[in-house]
């Protein structure tokens, strides 16, 4: 029997309009660094000093800046200012909604591990577009300096959307930091929503640009 109108979702009730409906889907996504838009405190503008269609961007761990995204079939649908007027919420609210359900994910997404003698690299690449964004959060970070220090340095890759990399350098295998740059590198040319080609570092539970340390 076909379904009428009144089976359907209002328009009003959709995520894009209705907070109750975007805060249970909301999620973060990278973006490359350079990416522009507003931190959504031009809520507190008058209406005519307001930038509609301004997409919202926070920056997260070592610079690199995020946005939030409603999914949808076949493509993801950028929180901008206008869906905060919309729904009548600050960006912090919008943000702790999009980093608890990443974190819900998160709780129940697999990781792949792979150890070679001394070398250990553990990624994540389910392609649910959530795989680079675990870096954001702090019990992710926390797992990796267990699981691959803490008597080592970690390098991390986010080359993009769909993959998240880090693994254990040892003191002087300079071959497989190499190796994990070019990597990093290849696949984020590679990629069809690149995010950075560069290698970072955990330090302290803190991702930093990496540093190379030279001879000498």
């Amino acid at each position: 029997m076909e379904q009428g109108p009144a089976a359907r979702t209002a328009p009003s009730l959709a995520p894009e309009h209705d907070w109750a409906a975007a805060a249970i889907v909301l999620r973060p996504a990278f973006r490359p660094v350079g990416t522009t838009g507003t931190d959504g405190r031009e809520l507190r503008l008058p209406a005519a000093g307001r930038g509609p269609g301004k997409q919202v961007v926070r920056t997260g761990p070592a610079g690199l800046p995020f946005v939030y995204v409603i999914p949808g079939r076949g493509f993801d649908v950028v929180v901008g200012i206008e869906h905060l007027m919309a729904w009548g919420v600050g960006p912090d609210k919008v943000h702790a909604a999009a980093m608890a359900n990443l974190a819900q994910w998160d709780g129940s997404a697999a990781w792949t591990d792979e150890v070679d003698g001394g070398r250990h690299v553990v990624w994540s690449d389910l392609g649910e577009g959530l795989d680079a964004a675990r870096i954001l959060l702090p019990e992710v970070r926390a797992r990796l300096a267990v699981d691959l220090g803490p008597a080592h340095r970690i390098l991390v890759g986010v080359p993009e959307r769909d993959l998240l990399v880090a693994a254990r350098l040892t003191e002087g295998d300079d071959e497989f930091a190499s190796l994990f740059a070019d990597y990093v590198a290849d696949r984020a040319r590679a990629a069809d929503e690149p995010i950075d080609s560069r290698v970072f570092e955990l330090v302290d539970g803190e991702l930093v640009a990496l540093v190379a340390h030279s001879g000498g």
